[in-house]
């Protein structure tokens, strides 16, 4: 296309006056600020330019005007947006993690809904603090003397390092060499130390570490020891590290704080679905280690959080640092984490929060949701096979769930499929294996089977 042939596009291109005329009879002028759709045309004008420069033909004026609809209801529409998980990874972080359970949402709208006693005593009737209860229901969950959380674990980790670095005291925190992790999205374990204030020591070596290791470094100089759970890779073969116990022995016995990071927590034991142990919470408290750290929206099943259980001293000296009020949970999250708690302290978290109801969910189940699925979508294209679902959100790394996917043969490329999957108005998720694009029914949510099955039938259509 030569110079002349695209301005003579470029002049056959409506004004913004003419493009907000037809959007007037669509209704999305009306429906949105004139400065916000004004914006959005010129947009669409400028991208449409850069189409032509590149040999497309200029649009009519309905088809830029419907262009900018579709662009108003993706870019203006609520988010993020409910989509179907398919994938068979129960904790997806890339999905939102953990699904809320039911009481969980209600306890949300119930908060966020009307005026709350977020900070208000009511007995009293004067100021109260938004961690109380919450420390308390932690306490009685963990077993630790007292709970305080923020907005996530790193929040916590970084909390608890500027806390015990304290201006003018010991800043050094003794580290295992294997234990330096990178804990997702480029955080590393070294990098959250250095931001804190705190002095990184790393002891041992990648693959084995012993107690005597942590002893030969501590000195006046010394402000913590913390252990690292390196939830999202395994170390096998020639390994050793140092045990809780002996950690904190030693610690005491040289009058320095141990805090373990626990990584995606866990209060129940994984052995009992079928997986290798994660340590627990409780299991960290009964070693006597003073902060306790780990998330709420992984194994927990909970919103996003950091959570923070241990010694009533040290939890109440992380409580009163500046810091904590700039990590601060809001009210959101606190009534979700609070919920999601007392469902563990009920004994019903397995059958009440989404990421344990998924875990514990037996072969038949899902093998009779997947035939289902299959006996609905009556294709020659569809069949069912055995394959596995993962925990996911850097829990468990290895550990996999035996489960019945839906296998699908596209007529045209498995990512081309995939792809028709995630267009519709809910996106359903999947996963491609041997060229084959494969649905778990284990992560898809009640009510939404019917959902799977359009979007199966419209994508072999197309």
């Amino acid at each position: 296309m030569t110079n002349d042939d695209i301005n003579t596009q470029f002049r056959s291109l409506p004004s913004v006056e003419q493009l907000l005329q037809e959007l007037i009879l669509g209704g999305l002028a009306g429906a949105y600020s004139h400065a916000a759709v004004v914006s959005l045309a010129r947009q669409q004008l400028d991208d449409t330019r850069d189409s032509i420069r590149e040999g497309k033909d200029a649009p009519a004026l309905q088809q830029l005007a419907a262009d900018i609809m579709a662009r108003a209801e993706e870019e203006w529409s609520p988010w993020p947006r409910p989509l179907v998980n398919a994938t068979g990874v129960v904790i997806h972080t890339n999905l939102g993690r953990a699904p809320l359970s039911e009481p969980a949402m209600a306890a949300v709208n119930a908060a966020v809904g009307s005026y709350s006693d977020l900070e208000f005593d009511v007995r009293e009737g004067s100021r109260g603090s938004r961690q109380a209860h919450i420390g308390r229901l932690i306490a009685e969950v963990t077993g630790a003397e007292t709970g305080l959380v923020v907005n996530n674990n790193a929040s916590a980790i970084m909390l608890g390092l500027s806390a015990v670095t304290g201006p003018g005291g010991p800043r050094e925190v003794i580290v295992s060499r294997g234990e330096g992790v990178e804990i997702g999205g480029g955080f590393r374990i070294p990098d959250v130390l250095m931001q804190s204030g705190a002095t990184l020591v790393e002891v041992g070596t990648t693959n084995r570490t012993y107690a005597r290791d942590y002893a030969s470094a501590i000195n006046e100089n010394t402000a913590a020891i913390l252990k690292v759970h390196p939830s999202n890779f395994r170390v096998i073969g020639f390994t050793h590290e140092a045990e809780l116990n002996e950690l904190v022995t030693l610690a005491r016995e040289r009058g320095v704080p141990v805090l373990n990071d626990l990584g995606s927590g866990c209060l129940l034991d994984t052995t009992q679905y079928g997986l290798a142990s994660e340590p627990t919470v409780q299991q960290s408290v009964t070693a006597g280690v003073e902060l306790s750290f780990f998330s709420g929206d992984k194994l927990i099943g909970g919103p996003q959080a950091g959570i923070i259980a241990g010694n009533a001293e040290w939890v109440d000296r992380l409580g009163r640092h500046p810091l904590a009020r700039a990590v601060r949970i809001d009210k959101m999250g606190l009534a979700a984490l609070s919920a999601t708690l007392t469902s563990f302290l009920k004994e019903e978290a397995h059958e009440v929060i989404p990421v344990w109801r998924m875990i514990s969910m037996s072969v038949d189940t899902i093998t009779e949701t997947a035939e289902g699925w299959l006996k609905e979508i009556d294709s020659p294209a569809v069949s069912l096979r055995e394959g596995q679902s993962t925990v996911g959100g850097g829990s468990l790394p290895g550990e996999t769930l035996t489960t019945t996917l839906l296998a699908v043969t596209p007529p045209d490329s498995p990512d081309a499929f995939a792809r028709r999957l995630r267009s519709g108005p809910t996106p359903v998720i999947a996963r491609i294996e041997d060229e084959v694009v494969v649905l778990d029914p284990r992560t898809v949510s009640d009510g939404q089977s019917a959902t799977v099955v359009e979007a199966v039938k419209l994508a072999l259509k197309a």
